[in-house]
């Protein structure tokens, strides 16, 4: 059977619960930026031929239609039933659910049951390897906390280019800034690097971040701005090659979390690595 995942991220998360005896591709390629992505006739030809398509779901993949026009297959949504953070300023959702290790156990349990109903034959092997792949997402978000935990409360302050972080934010007790909140379509504004400038000065933020798949003139001129250092590269929307720095979902949080501490401390962060991908159980 094969499964096309709209993302890498969802892919990758995917292929922890099929197992071997399911094909996963991933419709995005490393690196690349999903919000705006526009389907190829290749991709609408994928689509046709997949037994099941994995969706993130949450507004993310508003193209999902055009996508599937030619296709009977099933879509698992993966954040089904997730409580969702509003975009500051609109009722639609912040898509980036994924983002919390404690948020994507739903997503587990979602891929584990779509799996499951149109793959009855790994249904066993799904609901294994789900089982222990959320063990490893708890044991993520518990490292994640310890980490963080580094930071004085009164320095939880994340400033990131994108607001993609708010679930990460809200299970880890950081407060969010960003310059722009989700998927900028236009031209960053002044008022935008203003307001997210007020922020930086209000908190006394040692250090700004920015996502690996969006432009990073923004935080060089908020850095400008305000005096800020650079803080590093987060991954929020894809993964990276296998050689990168976040080669898999678990890699992506580890990443990130480390990254966050040593940018607002200034000191290398001390959070446990775990492995990358372990042999799935049988």
């Amino acid at each position: 059977p094969t499964v096309l995942a709209t993302f890498t991220i969802l892919a990758d998360m995917t292929r922890e619960i099929a197992g071997d005896d399911v094909e996963v591709t991933s419709l995005t390629r490393p690196g690349a930026e999903v919000h705006g992505y526009d389907p190829s006739p290749h991709d609408i030809a994928a689509a046709h031929d997949a037994d099941v398509i994995v969706a993130n779901g949450l507004g993310l993949e508003h193209w999902l239609d055009t996508l599937t026009a030619d296709s009977d297959a099933p879509r698992v949504t993966a954040s089904d039933g997730v409580d969702p953070i509003p975009i500051e300023g609109s009722d639609d959702p912040n898509p980036h659910a994924w983002m919390s290790p404690r948020t994507a156990r739903t997503y587990v349990d979602n891929i584990v049951r779509g799996l499951s109903e149109h793959i009855p034959s790994g249904a066993d092997g799904f609901r294994q390897r789900g089982e222990a792949y959320a063990r490893r997402l708890d044991t993520l978000q518990a490292d994640m906390e310890t980490g963080l935990s580094a930071l004085p409360r009164t320095e939880r302050v994340l400033v990131s280019c994108e607001g993609a972080f708010s679930y990460l934010a809200r299970d880890a007790g950081l407060r969010e800034g960003y310059i722009w909140p989700v998927n900028a379509d236009g031209e960053i504004t002044p008022d935008q690097i203003r307001r997210a400038a007020d922020i930086v000065r209000d908190n006394h933020v040692p250090a700004v971040f920015c996502e690996s798949t969006v432009d990073q003139g923004p935080k060089q001129q908020l850095m400008r701005e305000t005096g800020a250092r650079d803080g590093g590269t987060l991954y929020v929307d894809s993964l990276t090659e296998a050689d990168g720095a976040a080669p898999t979902y678990l890699d992506l949080v580890h990443h990130d979390t480390t990254t966050i501490v040593e940018g607002l401390t200034g000191r290398p962060a001390e959070a446990r690595r775990g492995p990358r991908r372990g042999p799935s159980p049988t």
